[in-house]
């Protein structure tokens, strides 16, 4: 049955706004009653322009408001684990925003603290709610693409909007811990989030900015059943932001470009204004967005999560997805250090222990293993074999 919900949004930022123009844009009937904001007078502005009955610059205050069932979490990333244990205390559901923490150890703590209260929690990740990676995770689930044997993510941009994201006592880390956490979960949900992710090598270097974090990085993912994950973060791209995704099956790939090249394209030379979310630039010509807050995912995120709620069952992205991704960067950040690959250490893994490698081709064509078949400019069909018993390639045309 469908429940109207009632919000305490933690946080003032960018997310929070994202956050409440969703709620009360789309899925009208969840509305947020509270508000929290470090700044007093944030918060009573905020809640002035969105219509919150209360604003406060209390925390627990906020969590504990007699009139909201559900604390969606919006803040700086050191915050994260003291609002979860104060949503736990209170008996309120809890969503976070990604990533869940700044550590594996912190992230474990939360799941841990969500767990033994019993409350609903989910893991707001809202790259995997895209419409575009909905209908492409739909079709690989259909077997559209066979085994996936690779997924690349990329995210990149000119750098966060708020200063604590610089900051990497307060983030947790740099580019890895603010970008990665969303290339890391897309990519576990297209290989397949039962599937361990065993081991990482990474590399990061700060690149333009001057601060102690990374700016840059490039890592790569080896999981249980031998497929690969790949991704890119920077916060020195300049253009926009660059959201991108492919995938590679034994069967298929899908190609996903979700900000830069939207279909909306204008030049302009006049007044300019807000185009879209770390756009660099608003004369000339810009890639304006729509639908910001569907297109990234926000509208079906949230449909999920309050949807989970009402019909008492686990959303697509819970607290568990957020320690596992934690400890992927975990392991990221060691091999940063080290320049070696690094096992991800997860002291809680509830997937698959013994999952099938991945396949490629396993067709037999005389006795022989068919390595490739091409369609030739001639109309001649060329097959590449290989002698399973001297490992010798030739090739042959199937006519022959």
């Amino acid at each position: 049955m469908q429940q109207n919900h009632n919000v305490t949004m933690l946080g003032t930022g960018l997310i929070g706004l994202f956050y409440t123009m969703t709620l009360h844009g789309q899925r009208s009937r969840d509305r947020v009653r509270a508000v929290y904001s470090r700044r007093h007078r944030r918060a009573a502005a905020f809640a002035a322009e969105w219509d919150i009955p209360h604003a406060t610059s209390d925390m627990a205050e906020a969590i504990r408001h007699r009139d909201t069932d559900t604390v969606v979490v919006g803040l700086p990333n050191h915050l994260h684990e003291e609002a979860v244990r104060l949503c736990a205390d209170a008996g309120k559901a809890v969503l976070c925003t990604k990533p869940l923490a700044r550590t594996a150890a912190e992230a474990k703590r939360m799941l841990d603290i969500v767990e033994s209260a019993g409350i609903f929690a989910g893991y707001l990740e809202d790259l995997v709610y895209t419409p575009k990676t909905l209908k492409a995770l739909a079709s690989v689930k259909r077997g559209a693409l066979g085994d996936i044997l690779w997924a690349r993510s990329r995210e990149a941009h000119s750098g966060p909007h708020s200063d604590w994201f610089w900051d990497p006592d307060q983030a947790g880390g740099g580019a890895i811990v603010d970008l990665g956490c969303h290339c890391i979960e897309i990519i576990r949900n297209f290989i397949g989030k039962g599937i361990r992710p065993a081991e990482v090598i990474c590399w990061a270097d700060t690149l333009v900015h001057p601060v102690p974090a990374e700016d840059n990085a490039i890592g790569l993912i080896r999981f249980a059943n031998g497929a690969m994950g790949q991704f890119e973060v920077s916060w020195s791209f300049r253009g926009g932001m660059d959201l991108r995704d492919e995938v590679a099956g034994t069967e298929g790939t899908i190609w996903l470009n979700h900000f830069l090249r939207t279909g909306f394209e204008m030049f302009t030379s006049g007044a300019g204004g807000y185009v879209a979310e770390k756009a660099d630039q608003d004369t000339g010509w810009v890639f304006p967005v729509g639908d910001e807050v569907s297109e990234l995912g926000y509208t079906d995120m949230f449909t999920d999560m309050f949807d989970a709620m009402d019909h008492r069952r686990q959303p697509r992205e819970t607290f568990y997805d957020g320690y596992v991704v934690n400890a992927v960067m975990d392991a990221c950040y060691k091999s940063m250090r080290t320049k070696q690959w690094e096992p991800v250490e997860l002291d809680d893994w509830r997937g698959e222990t013994n999952p099938r490698p991945v396949k490629g081709i396993r067709e037999e064509v005389g006795g022989m293993q068919l390595m490739k078949r091409e369609h030739m400019p001639d109309g001649r069909v060329k097959l590449i074999l290989r002698d399973k018993e001297t490992g010798a390639v030739v090739q042959r045309f199937a006519d022959a």
